[in-house]
């Protein structure tokens, strides 16, 4: 599903206009995105909650070149599923249901 796909799907069930819906999901993401680079965590209970999390400096490899290089320490954004998200999605998905992008 894409966002355009979300919006539409969220507008037929609430009955709000897409252009409000795009609008009130951005500023989401955006808000998201904005307290996640503070380095303050996002926690939308039955949801999850959207976290920093520090990578240690580790050695790569470059293999065309065969040189060893450092990445060094950085952050990236996890997401965690909250426990009810879980169960929902466990309870109705099979593996043989996931369709490959």
């Amino acid at each position: 599903m894409r966002k355009a796909d979300l919006v539409n799907k969220i507008s037929e069930k609430t009955g709000i206009a897409k252009v409000d819906v795009l609008v009130t999901l951005e500023a989401f993401f955006n808000e998201v995105k904005g307290s996640l680079s503070e380095g303050e965590n996002v926690y939308v209970r039955g949801f999850g909650s959207f976290a920093v999390k520090v990578r240690a400096e580790k050695v790569g490899r470059n293999i065309k070149l065969n040189k060893r290089l450092v990445i060094p320490e950085h952050c990236i954004p996890v997401f965690k599923p909250a426990a009810i998200f879980l169960d929902a999605v466990k309870s109705k998905v099979k593996p043989k249901d996931i369709k490959e992008a």
